[in-house]
């Protein structure tokens, strides 16, 4: 299973960005998809995450500025940010729990990170 994630780039704050991750391999399914993001210096931390069900959580940081939601195409996600601050400079990672099989079980995979960068 591999993750692609998309979408980082520069922008000033107060602007937005869509990140996209998209998952391919050998996927039953998809329980959880997230994103989490690590800052230099800082350890990595949640962002969102949305369950196959249709649940999602949000870090306190992200509640009101950042949404997560499936993607068009199956097995992708996106996160849509706004209102960005230079706070939320980080490296961006996507993450998923996926199950391989019909009774296999959930294993945790990472895609490779993009960089998203606010100026002040």
């Amino acid at each position: 299973v591999q993750l692609q994630a998309s979408g980082g780039g520069l922008v000033q704050a107060g602007g937005s960005l869509r990140l996209s991750c998209a998952a391919s391999g050998s996927i039953f399914s998809i329980n959880v998809m997230g994103w989490y993001r690590q800052a230099p210096g800082k350890q990595r931390e949640l962002v969102a995450t949305t369950t196959s069900g249709g649940t999602t959580t949000y870090a306190d940081s992200a509640k009101g500025r950042f949404t997560i939601s499936s993607g068009n195409a199956k097995n992708t996600w996106n996160l849509r940010m706004n209102s960005l601050k230079p706070e939320d400079t980080a490296v961006y990672y996507c993450n998923a729990a996926v199950t391989r099989s019909r009774f296999g079980r959930s294993n945790d995979y990472w895609g490779q990170g993009t960089l998203v960068t606010v100026s002040s």
